[in-house]
Parts: structure tokens; C-alpha cells; sequence
């Protein structure tokens, strides 16, 4: 549904049968998010627990996901980095698009939004930051990391470089920056400390 709505709303609202193709759409890691959020709100709510003491569970290990994916992504050849100067020593060629070497973006995503964003995560959450600093800390991060790796990504085809010459991926990381550095300053503000609870899985109540 992310990718229906934010990168082709005018053809799937005109074609609305097709949202039900999901075997020939795509897949749009921010409306992922949004997925998640709406997911993990159903559930603290179901166990009576606070949102953000539940996000701040799963969010250090999301980078493993993201990570995994971003392997994916390039072990089948999709999301194809910007050509890059042919000296350059990583440059692939991907020869289902062209001869032209290029960026490996889905290995830069890997380094940044997987193993870099889930190390830095890790450390800061030995500090024990106060509730919702964590999750604050994981929207800021994965947006710096993905504004940071679309330069290197080729944009979409169907939409190309957007206003301010960012792309489609870049815009949809601002709000999460944004987002981001709020939560993180208001848990902080609230001061409140994370406190030992019985594990969700076993919350029955």
C-alpha cells in the first residue's frame, strides 16, 4: 500500500483492481514503517504496555532485517546504484540495465542501514536511555543513512529526481529525520527511565 500510494497513486486509483496484484507491484520500506508502527500499536495496546516501551524492544534489532534485505536487493540486481567513475575500484556492472559501472547502492545500504545502524543502536542502548529515546535514536538514523545512500541510488525511472534535485527516497526520509530528532529530544525531556518488565512474549493480561 506504501508503494501504491506514495510513488503511483494516480495509476493505481484509476486502476484499483491491481492493488490486489502483489505479485507485480513493489515495495516501499516507508510505508513499511508506517505498517510496523500500526502493527506494534495494536499490540502494545492488546498488552496494556506503553508504545514506546515496545518499540524501543524491537527497533535494535531491525538494521538485521533491513540489512538482510539490502543483500537481497542485490543478489537479484534491483535497485541498482548511479553510474559511477569507472576507476573506481568497487564499480559493478549490472548488465541487466547497461555496461555502465556503477554504484553498489544495495551495499552501501547494507554497511549503513544494516550493520553501522544496528552497532550504533546496540551501544546506545547499553546507556539506557530513557523510553522512547531509542526508537527516536532509530528514525533519525535510518533517515540520515537513507538520505545518505540515495546519492548513490539510481531513482526511479517513472519519477526521476524530484524538487531540490532530491529523489522520491530522499523527501520520504526527511519527515523521519524530523520525526526522529523530535522523539529522541521529548523522551528526553520527559526523563523517562526504562524500567525492568516481564518479558512481552509472556504477557497475558
Amino acid at each position: 500500500f506504501g508503494y501504491c500510494l506514495i510513488y503511483k497513486p494516480t495509476y493505481y486509483f484509476t486502476h484499483p483492481l491491481d492493488f490486489l496484484k502483489l505479485w507485480d507491484g513493489g515495495m516501499s520500506l516507508h510505508g513499511g514503517v508506517i505498517g510496523v508502527i500500526v502493527a506494534l500499536w495494536w499490540f502494545a495496546r492488546r498488552h496494556h504496555r506503553p508504545f514506546l516501551q515496545v518499540s524501543d524492544l524491537l527497533v535494535p534489532v531491525v538494521p538485521v532485517g533491513l540489512g538482510l534485505g539490502r543483500i537481497g536487493n542485490f543478489i537479484n540486481g534491483e535497485l541498482w546504484g548511479r553510474p559511477a567513475d569507472p576507476s573506481l575500484p568497487w564499480a559493478m556492472v549490472f548488465p541487466q540495465v547497461d555496461n555502465t559501472p556503477r554504484h553498489p547502492s544495495q551495499l552501501y545500504e547494507f554497511l549503513l542501514e544494516g550493520v553501522l545502524l544496528f552497532v550504533l543502536l546496540a551501544l546506545y542502548d547499553r546507556r539506557h536511555p530513557a523510553t522512547g529515546a531509542l526508537s527516536g535514536a532509530f528514525l533519525f538514523g535510518y533517515g540520515v543513512f537513507r538520505f545518505t545512500a540515495e546519492h548513490f541510488r539510481e531513482p526511479d525511472s517513472y519519477l526521476g529526481v524530484l524538487g531540490l534535485g532530491l529523489s522520491m527516497g530522499q523527501w520520504l526520509s526527511l519527515p523521519m529525520i524530523l520525526a526522529g530528532a523530535a522523539l529522541w529530544w521529548w523522551s528526553r525531556r520527559q526523563g523517562l527511565r526504562r524500567r525492568a518488565e516481564p518479558a512481552l512474549a509472556s504477557a497475558h493480561e
